[in-house]
């Protein structure tokens, strides 16, 4: 594929190692020749790389394999997790997952792409439910305004949530901004 079509979510091999494509962006800098500046995501470390395309460059696409997967705990090694289908276990250290180590709890299911039977990428659901282990007690009759409070998760996620949420509710968490949708 060349790089005018590479969307954010491609999943692409670039300097032999794969990459989740995190952001593309077309720039035409004044009387220069337009170019991609796509942001990658490196699956093997999770660093984050830059990288600029001519819109003819060859990128070469990566086609995954979705697999349903359950946690199962967080050790030394990471978090463990169970293939659905082969019932094979395996470990994602935290610098891979990133910050969507903080949307998972034991038993939970998620889809894990895989590339050469290699656990690469974890896809996590839009909205997950978490219980809330601290939160400080909300000011009566401060609920006329919009005013929120930090909470802190099971996960360890801190979340923004209105001042009638308190310890032990479960909350629903939106898992691409981090944002509070509701009670659960």
């Amino acid at each position: 594929m060349q790089a005018r079509d590479v969307k954010k979510g491609a999943t692409v091999l670039h300097q032999n190692e794969i990459h989740l494509v995190t952001e593309a962006t077309h720039r035409t800098p004044g009387n220069l020749r337009a170019f991609f500046q796509i942001t990658m995501k490196n699956a093997k470390n999770g660093r984050i790389i830059q990288s600029r395309f001519a819109p003819d460059d060859n990128i070469e696409r990566v086609v995954l394999d979705a697999k349903p997967c359950q946690v199962l705990y967080k050790d030394s090694n990471g978090f463990n997790f169970m293939d659905m289908q082969s019932y094979h276990s395996f470990a994602l250290s935290e610098e891979i997952l990133g910050d969507k180590k903080y949307y998972l709890k034991e038993g939970m299911e998620i889809k894990i792409e895989f590339y050469e039977d290699k656990p690469v990428f974890p896809e996590l659901p839009g909205i997950v439910t978490l219980k809330v282990t601290e939160a400080p007690p909300g000011i009566k009759g401060d609920s006329v305004s919009n005013n929120v409070k930090i909470a802190v998760c099971e996960t360890g996620l801190k979340v923004n949530v209105p001042l009638f949420v308190d310890e032990g509710e479960e909350i629903k968490v939106n898992t691409e901004t981090g944002e509070y949708v509701g009670r659960a």
